[in-house]
């Protein structure tokens, strides 16, 4: 069995992630076309487009270390991306859709932050340099995601939601 190392938990994270981003990318459309209003609607079709620069740079970090860009199946991320259909349909046609939505995207962010940060860490502590760079790039912008999802739903999405 091959020995256990950071290096080799920084790989599996980063393949971890790399699925996660990748069925993000395929979850943000559905997103944005169950949300009632616009705001929303442009908010999870920019996120769709910071995401593909995520896969990007994660396909960048793969070739500085060497390895093929290849996906790990991130349960986790498939639960939470499972409770944002649920959201979507049970709230369908509901004032407090958008809230919901944006909680579940929110969960998401909240998740790829933990992740990001970890990987940032790990690669300082092994000297990759440049891949500390690319995650660090993706780590600001998730962290921006998350407080532009939390005031669309405080000024409009929560109050919507509580009028009805």
């Amino acid at each position: 069995m091959a020995e256990k190392t950071l290096e080799t938990l920084f790989y599996e994270t980063l393949r971890d992630v790399y699925y996660a981003e990748r069925q993000i990318l395929k979850a943000l459309p559905k997103m944005a076309r169950a949300a009632q209003s616009q705001n929303c609607k442009d908010a999870f079709e920019k996120h769709k487009e910071q995401t593909e620069t995520h896969v990007e740079r994660l396909q960048q970090v793969f070739d500085m270390i060497g390895k093929r860009a290849q996906g790990r199946t991130c349960e986790a991320m498939d639960g939470l991306i499972a409770e944002g259909e649920d959201v979507a349909e049970e709230f369908k046609g509901s004032p407090a859709i958008d809230a919901g939505l944006i909680a579940a995207a929110q969960a998401v962010e909240h998740y790829e932050i933990a992740r990001y940060g970890t990987l940032k860490t790990w690669a300082t502590q092994l000297g990759l340099k440049e891949a500390v760079s690319l995650l660090d790039a993706t780590l600001q912008e998730e962290g921006d995601t998350d407080k532009k999802l939390t005031k669309l739903a405080v000024d409009a999405a929560n109050q919507k939601a509580k009028a009805a």
